[in-house]
C-alpha cells in the first residue's frame, strides 16, 4: 500500500520541516505548503489522505481552511497544530466538528516530537482501519 499523503500548511519553515520529518518517520508522504493558495491548489490537484494545518497564517485565517475542507466534503482526519491559546484551539476543533470534519488533535506549539509522532501514528491507524 502506498504511503498516505499528508498535506501540511504552516508559514514557519523550521516547524513545517519538523512536522514533515515527523510525518515521514511515521509512514506518511508529507507535502508542505506555506500559503493558502498553495494549499488549496495542492488539495484540489492531489486530494490528500489527511491534513495538518496551522490556524495563524499571515493574510488568512485557519478557520477559512476548515470551511474550505468542509466545502470540499473532506472526510479524512484534519489535525490542528497551532501556537494559539488552548481555548482558541479547542474552539477551532469544535467548529471543524460542527462543519462535519473528522478532527484530530489539537496540538499546541511548540510541539514535542513524541507528541507529534503519537498523534500521527493514531491518524495513520485511522486511515488504515
Amino acid at each position: 500500500m502506498a504511503q498516505p499523503r499528508l498535506l501540511l500548511i504552516d508559514d514557519e519553515p523550521a516547524l513545517a520541516d519538523f512536522l514533515a520529518s515527523a510525518a515521514g518517520n511515521c509512514g506518511f508522504d508529507p507535502v508542505v505548503t506555506a500559503r493558502d493558495d498553495e494549499f488549496r491548489a495542492e488539495f484540489l490537484a492531489h486530494r490528500p489522505d489527511t491534513v495538518a494545518l496551522d490556524l495563524g497564517m499571515p493574510g488568512m485565517d485557519g478557520v477559512e481552511l476548515l470551511r474550505f475542507l468542509a466545502d470540499q466534503d473532506f472526510r479524512a482526519p484534519v489535525l490542528i497544530v497551532s501556537g494559539f491559546d488552548r481555548r482558541v484551539l479547542e474552539s477551532a476543533f469544535r467548529l471543524g466538528e460542527a462543519l462535519g470534519l473528522t478532527m484530530a488533535g489539537p496540538l499546541a506549539k511548540p510541539v514535542r516530537l513524541a507528541d507529534m509522532e503519537a498523534q500521527l501514528l493514531q491518524l495513520k491507524a485511522m486511515l488504515t482501519a
